[in-house]
This record gives structure tokens, sequence and C-alpha cells, in this order.
């Protein structure tokens, strides 16, 4: 019957209960437990627009970070290097965080490849008749997660 009754907090605190974690903080928590064994690298504002970058990014989601390496290499588009040194950065991450792990071929993939819109600098261009035309200056973050391919057993 005693389980049933409701206690205020001042009776729990003099019970030495512990309070519950909220909902948002138990969640914020789950969340960083699952990241601890992932690799997140992000290039941030990098000078080339989302739509083009992309285009590169989207060629290697879901590979194997050696092939992921060698198609940046033969990937004529501009932005193609700069990923190629984001997936190379993260790779060194990779081997710093978990310091007796070393990425060999087969063994991880980039699991998540995300680019997303950043600021923007306008320009305005003259035009004729003393009117004048907006540039946009396009920017983006690129987001790398790299992983280690789960076992088929």
């Amino acid at each position: 019957m005693a389980d049933t009754v409701k206690m205020t907090r001042k009776e729990k605190i003099a019970a030495g209960i512990p309070k519950e974690p909220k909902r948002k903080t138990a969640y914020a928590n789950q969340l960083k437990a699952d990241k601890e064994d992932l690799c997140v690298v992000k290039l941030r504002n990098y000078r080339s627009s989302a739509r083009k970058m992309r285009m590169v990014v989207d060629q290697i989601r879901g590979m194997e970070v050696f092939d992921a390496i060698n198609t940046l290499k033969l990937t004529s588009r501009a932005a193609a290097p700069a990923v190629l040194r984001l997936l190379k950065s993260a790779v060194a991450s990779y081997e710093e965080k978990f310091e007796g792990d070393r990425i060999d071929v087969g063994t991880h993939f980039v699991a998540e490849a995300s680019v997303d819109a950043a600021r923007m600098l306008k320009r305005l261009q003259p035009a004729p008749q003393g009117r004048a035309h907006l540039i946009r200056k396009r920017f983006c973050h690129v987001t790398l997660v790299i992983d280690e391919i789960p076992d088929e057993e």
C-alpha cells in the first residue's frame, strides 16, 4: 500500500530517492552514448554551393573508405579535392580517437554524408538603365561519419 502513495519531492529527498532525469536529458544522453563509437568530421563554410557539393558527396555515401578515396581522386568536379581532404581527415581522426584500431581495406565505410547550405554573400552587379542584379555567393557545410562495417554473423 505504501508503494502506491504519491510522495512529495521533499519526502523523496528525505528518503534518499534520486530524482528521475527528464525525458529530454535521458534522450540527449542516449544520443551522446550512441555517437561515442562513431567518428564525425565537418567542413564548415566551404565556398561552393550545396547543390554542387551534393553531387560529389552522393557518390561516396555508403562506400567503403578506401573505395571512396579512390573515387574522389578520379572525380573531376571542383569540390572533390575538398571532400577528399575531409575524408582523409576523418580517417586520421578515427585512428586517433580509437588508438588501437587502424582503418584497413574493407573494415570501415562512410556511414553518413550530408551537405547543408551555409551563409550567403550578396553582391550587386551593375545592370543597364541604372538597375542592379543580385549575385549570391553561396557556401556549404559538409558532414561525414565513419563507422565500422557490421559483421554478418
